[in-house]
C-alpha cells in the first residue's frame, strides 16, 4: 500500500460549535476519522499544514498516514470544507483504510496529445473538457495516482467518454459500474462571432428607433390650442376720444 502524504493529528474531546470555534481560533482543524469497523474519532490537525497539502492534487487521491503520538492510522480524505469569505479550512473528513476493503476515491483525469490531434492541430477545433476527475473503485494496493486519456488521434466533433479511460488492473469507474457512461472530453468548431452591424443596418437601426407621436397626443395639442385662442381677451375695436 503505497502512503503518499503524513499528517500529525491530535485526539479531541470537546465537542459542538464552541469547541470547535475554540480549535479553530487555536489554528487548528477539527476533523473526524471514521470507517474500518471501527467507532468514529474526533480529531484535530494544523490549519498551516493543510492549507500547504491541500494545494497538491495527490493529497485528494492518495493514501495519507494519520499520525496521533506514535500510532498510525492510513487514511483517504473525503471532503475538505473551506470557509466561504476567507482562506481557511473549516472542517476535515478522513475515512479509514484496510488493506483487504476496497474503496471509493476521486481520481483526477490527465489529458495528453490535445495540441497533437488532428481535431485541434489541422482541422481547427477546440477541446472542451466535460469532467475533471472520477470517482474510482479498488483496494487500497491498486490505487493509481491519476487515470491518463490520449487525445492525440481525436478528430474534429468526436468525444471520448469514461468507457474510453484506461484502466489499471482490479480498479472501477463507479458510473460505469451503475451503467452511466458519460461523455469526459471532446472536440467541436470554434464559436462564429457575431458580424459587427455596418453602416446601413446602424441607420435603418435609429429609424425604426425613433419615437413617433400617437395619434392621440397630436388630437390632444390641437384641444390645447383652441382653448388658449378663446381665453385670449378680445381687442378693443378703434376710435378715439370724441
Amino acid at each position: 500500500m503505497r502512503i503518499s502524504f503524513e499528517i500529525n493529528a491530535e485526539f479531541r474531546d470537546g465537542q459542538g460549535k464552541g469547541a470547535s470555534r475554540r480549535l479553530r481560533h487555536a489554528g487548528r482543524v477539527p476533523a473526524i476519522l471514521y470507517g474500518g469497523k471501527r467507532d468514529a474519532r474526533a480529531l484535530s490537525l494544523s490549519q498551516q499544514k493543510l492549507l500547504t497539502l491541500i494545494e497538491d492534487e495527490r493529497f485528494y487521491s492518495s493514501i495519507i498516514n494519520v499520525k496521533v503520538g506514535d500510532q498510525l492510522q492510513a487514511a483517504i480524505v473525503k471532503d475538505v470544507q473551506m470557509h466561504p469569505a476567507r482562506n481557511a479550512i473549516v472542517h476535515v473528513d478522513l475515512q479509514r483504510v484496510v488493506e483487504s476493503e476496497k474503496i471509493r476515491i476521486r481520481l483526477p483525469i490527465h489529458f495528453k496529445g490535445e495540441a497533437a490531434s488532428p481535431g485541434v492541430k489541422t482541422e481547427g477545433g477546440v477541446v472542451s473538457h466535460r469532467i475533471a476527475d472520477v470517482e474510482v473503485i479498488c483496494l487500497p494496493k491498486d490505487l493509481p495516482q491519476f487515470l491518463e486519456l490520449d487525445l492525440s488521434a481525436m478528430h474534429l466533433n468526436e468525444s471520448k467518454f469514461l468507457s474510453d479511460i484506461p484502466l489499471p488492473e482490479g480498479v472501477t469507474i463507479g458510473e460505469l459500474v451503475h451503467g452511466k457512461d458519460v461523455a469526459v472530453v471532446s472536440i467541436h468548431s470554434p464559436r462564429a462571432e457575431e458580424p459587427e452591424p455596418t453602416a446601413e443596418v446602424a441607420a435603418e437601426g435609429a429609424v425604426a428607433a425613433a419615437p413617433v407621436a400617437a395619434p392621440d397626443a397630436k388630437k390632444e395639442e390641437g384641444k390645447k390650442e383652441e382653448v388658449k385662442k378663446e381665453a385670449a381677451p378680445a381687442k378693443k375695436e378703434g376710435g378715439g376720444k370724441k
